[in-house]
């Protein structure tokens, strides 16, 4: 640990173009992480956050959403390659409904925004260098997306990987992408304003920039919180939904008892030994979907007067500079979180929303439920649930991890969900057409073995 490690990375950073303030804001990072600092947040040193305000109890009119609309562009993190689910590209490439990828459910979502409201609403999506040209590619096949003057996307940055035991830049020859890393979507905003994106869109009478992942369908543009921010003045805006057992591994909002500021807690920020706090949904009620709302003007004013730097807490991920190779070298990821900003923002607020606005695909068994047929969507591309009682639980073995191997195993389609309650299957198991799940299904046995045509199954099987 020196300033040799950090004169390196440096060096490399500015050779492969990052701009200064992204360079500024990994020097301040790496001097916190040399001097110690882990980001943990101590349960003593926060209180729950309870109260907040209700989506539902928000009241505006049609011309008040079309006002809020006209002043919004919605940014998509889009960055990510899917590898935990065995992809080699970004995610939203994936099909998801029918032969609609993530990326074609999220452009006709925003195009069918513009017709009702008669408002621009840009889209860009916060792409990396690995994922940009698949995904504007896919988005070409919507040739009134782009907004005059405003591109689709812009990349976030990259940084070194740090060895473990000496914070350098880790050296892998066998493949030298991986010695690289993006910095956490904390990076979006000295990203937006790297790219001259905060001006572009001021210029253009953008107030409120709605962030969140491409991977969750549920996050759309929702008109009455962004009417709800412009009246009643708020500068940052983190939606919250109630948390349940299925919940307890995300993140959550917390008020810092030193200074009654709203903060972020993500698992990595949890101190050892204080996961029973962490994960105990009848204290921390609410979780944070990572679908925010921020005040563009305001975020301009922060990042002015930190010289390009936002200030965030630091995230230490440790991992091997080959994720697939666990006896790789070991190495030090510097991150932070982009909801992390809640504690930035002067007047920041939480609003609870209904579940419906978060669906995110980070595995197989999220996939096989919104392929299914308890969702539909709607004329404006929006993704509704057909049913009234609660989303089956799903469990699948091994053998689906990867999307390949799920995707071989329901040549067909998925099976009918209306009617289950929950689906394991631990096994391999593959299934023919229109099988359907009725109650409490789990599919016994190693296998491999085959699911008949038509079959329904109910009970263990």
């Amino acid at each position: 640990m020196s300033d040799e490690g950090l004169a390196k990375a440096r060096a490399a950073m500015t050779e492969r173009g990052t701009s200064a303030a992204a360079i500024a804001v990994f020097e301040r990072f790496y001097r916190l992480l040399e001097s110690g600092a882990q980001g943990l947040i101590p349960e003593d040193t926060i209180d729950p956050l309870s109260e907040v305000t209700s989506l539902a109890d928000v009241q505006v009119s049609e011309e008040e959403r079309r006002a809020a609309l006209a002043q919004v562009a919605v940014i998509k993190l889009n960055g990510g390659l899917g590898t935990s689910m065995g992809l080699s590209g970004p995610k939203t490439a994936l099909q998801v409904r029918g032969e609609l990828t993530f990326l074609d459910i999220i452009a006709r979502q925003t195009l069918a925004l513009r017709r009702r409201y008669a408002v621009d609403l840009p889209l860009l999506l916060m792409d990396s260098f690995r994922t940009s040209e698949e995904s504007l590619a896919i988005l070409a096949a919507y040739p009134d997306l782009a907004v005059d003057g405003l591109p689709l996307d812009f990349l976030q940055n990259a940084e070194p990987k740090l060895t473990a035991d000496g914070l350098e830049p880790v050296s892998w020859p066998a493949d030298p992408s991986l010695e690289w890393c993006p910095p956490g979507h904390g990076d979006v905003f000295v990203s937006l304003q790297g790219a001259g994106l905060l001006e572009a869109l001021r210029s253009k009478g953008i107030r409120y920039v709605f962030l969140s992942n491409a991977d969750n369908l549920g996050a759309t543009c929702d008109p009455d919180i962004a009417a709800w921010l412009i009246a009643k003045d708020i500068p940052y805006a983190a939606e919250v939904c109630e948390r349940t057992a299925n919940d307890r591994k995300g993140g959550h909002l917390a008020v810092r008892k030193t200074d009654g500021r709203l903060i972020l807690r993500d698992s990595a920020m949890v101190a050892p030994g204080e996961d029973h706090y962490f994960q105990d949904n009848t204290r921390h009620t609410l979780f944070h979907a990572n679908n925010l709302w921020v005040d563009i003007e305001v975020l301009a004013g922060l990042l002015a007067d930190g010289d390009g730097v936002l200030g965030l807490p630091i995230i230490v991920n440790r991992k091997t500079v080959d994720p697939t190779d666990k006896g790789s070298t070991k190495v030090i990821q510097i991150e932070s979180a982009m909801g992390a900003a809640i504690e930035v923002f002067e007047g920041s607020r939480a609003i609870a929303v209904p579940r419906s606005r978060f669906r995110p695909v980070k595995s197989t068994n999220e996939l096989l439920l919104v392929q299914s047929d308890i969702f539909e969507l709607d004329d404006d591309a929006q993704l509704v649930s057909t049913i009234t009682h609660a989303e089956p639980a799903i469990s699948l073995g091994a053998v689906f991890t990867h999307v390949p191997g799920y995707l071989a195993r329901f040549p067909a389609g998925v099976p009918s969900m209306r009617e289950c309650i929950s689906l394991s299957v631990p096994g391999d198991a593959t299934f023919g057409a229109n099988v359907r799940c009725v109650g409490d299904v789990v599919v016994g046995g190693e296998g491999p073995r085959t699911i008949p045509d038509g079959a329904v199954l109910a009970g263990t099987v």
